[in-house]
């Protein structure tokens, strides 16, 4: 595949790597090439926080392991960096200059040459302020040097048998919240378990947007009738977590609707 010979190039332009890694399959794509590029010169470094849901966690160690790539879990603490807490419009600047800030103190640390994340074309098409942060501390993006969109990583990452190949787009569970709306570790632990309780019913593709009292479900419009089927259950356990209101969103989900909201 002739993409995945300019990927290998744009990843062997580093003698040695840091992989920015959280489970996607964006960046296990880049973590896996460079694994089989630069071999014990690359390392794929997953952060953990609160805002990281433990099944992602769970699920980026099983995708590192099938996949044979070496990982390491380090902790950050964005929620006390900068105004990440307040959560602004450009929340994520403050998360990525957490993460890529600690990335870089390994790097200096053990003499790694760069710091290369999962980006890819089609990234560019939103409002992405963590990417400022990576641009401002010179980390790559060998997907985008490469000219891969989402569907050239999916389909690389399916030939190449990552098992995540086909993974939904899991962000933080920050997005849950719409800007000006504090984010506490309280409230990411509520919406997390929220959110286990749709995926213990089979959904693979949800979210559930935290509005105070009041929980929003948003799924794919395939998946209406079956939210709709569990209605009850799933009000009943999100009101055990301390929800009062429980809606079903009429529109299907989207990935970074809450992002409608800015005026740009």
């Amino acid at each position: 595949m002739e993409g995945l010979i300019r990927l290998r190039e744009a990843v062997g332009r580093s003698p040695s790597a840091l992989v920015a890694y959280s489970g996607g399959v964006d960046s296990a794509l880049v973590a896996l090439v460079a694994h089989q590029v630069l071999g014990a010169r690359a390392l794929a470094v997953l952060a953990v926080s609160e805002s990281l849901a433990p099944e992602e966690e769970r699920q980026a160690d099983r995708t590192a392991t099938e996949a044979g790539f070496a990982l390491r879990k380090i902790r950050t603490n964005e929620l006390e960096r900068g105004d990440y807490a307040k959560n602004p419009p450009n929340r994520c600047y403050f998360c990525k200059s957490e993460l890529h800030d600690a990335l870089l103190r390994i790097a200096r640390a053990e003499n790694f040459a760069d710091v290369l994340d999962g980006q890819n074309l089609d990234d560019a098409g939103d409002w992405r302020p963590g990417a400022q942060a990576a641009s401002e501390r010179r980390v790559r993006s060998p997907l985008r040097e490469a000219g891969f969109s989402k569907a050239d990583v999916r389909e690389a990452a399916r030939g190449l048998g990552l098992p995540n190949w086909d993974k939904p787009a899991a962000p933080c569970l920050s997005s849950r919240f719409p800007y000006g709306t504090a984010i506490t570790p309280e409230k990411l632990r509520q919406v997390g378990r929220a959110e286990e309780v749709l995926r213990a019913l089979g959904f693979r593709e949800f979210r559930v947007r935290h509005h105070e009292a009041v929980a929003r479900i948003e799924v794919p419009e395939g998946d209406f009738a079956r939210v709709a089927e569990h209605r009850a259950e799933i009000a009943a356990k999100l009101r055990d977590l301390g929800y009062t209101w429980v809606s079903l969103e009429l529109e299907p989900l989207r990935s970074g609707s809450l992002n409608r909201a800015i005026k740009r």
